[in-house]
């Protein structure tokens, strides 16, 4: 009997200690020790596509520090924006022994056997700022609202001819205005988010007559610039005004996604004998310091700042949450498809950066010094 009284005294203990382990902690009580828990010294996996844009450097540098300080092991890869190499990275990612893979693709539905494979195995696919499609193995998804990009690097446009004043709100002028049209990567899921939450903005003024497409290329298809790169858009803008601008008009505003084409597109303008202090109002993305010194240099007109601060820092603790057996936080579940499942998403909100307020958003805020932009 006294066995018996022992050995129930015994399971009650372990009962409880059961209990107590499960419930474990709120996510914002968390320190390095207990955050990482049994999961502590993991290796996560980090995918980034490529060092040619400053921000996928700083992203990756960030994601890694923060897993680090947390107690888990990183591998962090760059795949120079190509599709095999990065193919291959995420499966020796896998090989290694990853837990967790946060995975910036290049091309959003070439990695389907990785993600099976990770699927299989328990490895839990964090998609950062852009989606993976095509695949049931994508967990998560954090990243910006893409679509309200677009909205705002169109208003930006807009706001820089004189069609919108700083508040929004019309100013009676009618134009018209030349303007061109510029995409990001069809690979890239985020570059038809940004086209059309453009375009849903800028349509109404093209159907009036504020805005003319003067080369006609208006379609996501016609202007997409593949990986991004700015020397395509640097051509592209070349052929236009060698082909449509020929006449002696002028480009009064392009929309450009992007800070690196931006830059390129500026090139091509400078190069055509647009005086540098005459330039068309030109948008960006990215806020990367080229480009903030060329909106300060009276150049580029605009950029979108999405602190990519909020992003890594959001994907590390999607990464904590899954290796400690909590459920990430989201505020999306509708928003994002890749085509077999709507992915759970956390979305940060993007603001339009100019000459008139980047003290403010991005020295002010430390995500830059003075000296930076310089």
């Amino acid at each position: 009997m006294k066995t018996k009284k022992v050995l129930v005294g015994i399971a009650a203990i372990g009962l409880a200690l059961s209990l107590a382990a499960c419930s474990g902690g709120t996510r914002g009580g968390t320190t390095a020790d207990d955050s990482a828990g049994s999961s502590k010294g993991a290796l996560v996996g980090v995918a980034m596509p490529t060092k040619t844009s400053e921000r996928w450097i700083k992203d990756g540098d960030a994601v890694k520090a923060s897993l680090e300080k947390l107690g888990y092991k990183v591998d962090l890869e760059y795949a120079d924006d190509k599709i095999p190499q990065q193919v291959q990275q995420i499966s020796n990612m896998l090989t290694k022994g990853a837990k967790v893979l946060i995975i910036a693709s290049i091309d959003g539905t070439a990695l389907s056997d990785q993600l099976d494979e990770a699927g299989k195995a328990g490895v839990k696919v964090i998609a950062y700022d852009r989606l993976i499609n095509g695949n049931k193995n994508v967990d998560y998804y954090t990243t910006f609202d893409n679509n309200e990009v677009g909205v705002q690097q169109a208003t930006s446009l807009l706001t820089g001819l004189g069609v919108l004043d700083k508040d929004g709100k019309e100013t009676g002028a009618t134009g018209p205005f030349n303007v061109e049209l510029f995409g990001g990567s069809p690979d890239d899921n985020n570059a038809t988010f940004f086209f059309n939450g453009a375009m849903d903005t800028l349509q109404p003024y093209i159907d009036k007559g504020v805005l003319v497409v003067k080369s006609g290329q208006v379609g996501f298809t016609q202007v997409a610039t593949l990986r991004w790169d700015p020397a395509t858009a640097q051509k592209r803008m070349q052929n236009l005004i060698a082909s449509t601008y020929s006449d002696g008009s002028k480009v009064d505003a392009v929309l450009s996604p992007y800070d690196g084409l931006s830059i390129g597109i500026i090139s091509a303008l400078t190069s055509s004998g647009y005086a540098t202090d005459a330039l068309p109002i030109v948008t960006g993305q990215d806020a990367e310091a080229a480009s903030v010194k060329s909106m300060i240099a009276g150049q580029q007109y605009s950029t979108i700042y999405k602190d990519t601060r909020q992003l890594g820092d959001e994907a590390v603790k999607m990464a904590d949450d899954l290796l400690n057996g909590r459920t990430p936080e989201v505020n999306d579940t509708t928003s994002y498809d890749n085509k077999v499942k709507v992915v759970p998403t956390f979305l940060f909100a993007p603001q339009v950066v100019t000459k008139d307020n980047y003290k403010e958003l991005l020295v002010d805020t430390g995500y830059y010094t003075e000296a930076d932009l310089k």
